[in-house]
């Protein structure tokens, strides 16, 4: 199986509604169109609207009360900006007029680790999906990847096997997300990943962790190493900016 598929109605609901949400189209305080509205648009069940919503709620993204109906809901009284822009490698790599190559070298379901408090999180008391992959630019490592995908927040992706898609494409092309945190670093490469990137041990690598959010609900978190001259993070701001 590959990573296209079907999308259900279930799904293709969520992602509209998701999609005027994300897009400002309904504001916070908005009322969602009342269940019998959304049955009569899209021609489904009061059990298919009922789960969207249900799910819509349980992310953060809209508040569901008694007798008066659905709202979009209003994001805690914070400010956040995310520095860095959430990459497509694939894309970037052909941006640049390179080929680019991608390799799966592990897929698994595992646990989190009781001392990592981002896996904890992720979980939501399910195994994680595991995926370690790399990335190539014209035949030469590129950036090495391990991931970690939620299927509470990400059902779907449990239907995806990666043997050909790379999961961070995926996950930008078929599901919506709301916040990111980033922290960079600079590594030398150990014998296992300098094997892979096939340079030697204590090569210099930039790596970026990152851990992306749906509403309260996280998704990914992954953590990708970049060979030292083959990446470069550019921030542009002004004067006075926050």
């Amino acid at each position: 199986m590959t990573g296209k598929k079907v999308e259900t109605l279930n799904q293709r609901i969520r992602a509209d509604l998701e999609s005027r949400i994300l897009s400002g189209q309904w504001p916070p305080g908005f009322r969602i169109p009342y269940e019998h509205e959304l049955m009569e648009q899209y021609g489904c069940s009061r059990m298919t609207v009922n789960k969207v919503l249900t799910a819509l709620a349980e992310s953060g993204m809209i508040e569901r009360r008694r007798r008066a109906g659905s709202f979009v809901a209003r994001q805690p009284p914070h400010l956040e900006q995310v520095a860095l822009e959430i990459p497509d490698i694939a894309m970037a790599v052909g941006a640049r007029g390179h080929t680019y190559g991608y390799q799966l070298l592990e897929r698994a379901y595992r646990r989190p680790r009781a001392q990592a408090e981002d896996e904890m999180a992720l979980s939501g008391g399910e195994k994680l999906l595991a995926i370690r992959c790399l990335h190539r630019a014209d035949g030469r490592p590129f950036a090495l990847e391990h991931r970690l995908i939620s299927p509470v927040g990400v059902p779907e992706v449990l239907e995806v096997d990666f043997d050909t898609t790379a999961p961070g494409s995926w996950l930008l092309q078929n599901v919506s997300w709301t916040r990111a945190q980033h922290r960079i670093s600079a590594w030398g490469a150990d014998d296992a990943a300098a094997a892979l990137l096939e340079v030697k041990p204590g090569t210099a690598c930039l790596v970026i962790d990152r851990l992306t959010w749906r509403g309260e609900q996280p998704i990914t978190c992954v953590r990708q190493m970049f060979l030292g001259d083959a990446w470069d993070l550019v921030a542009r701001f002004a004067p006075g900016a926050r």
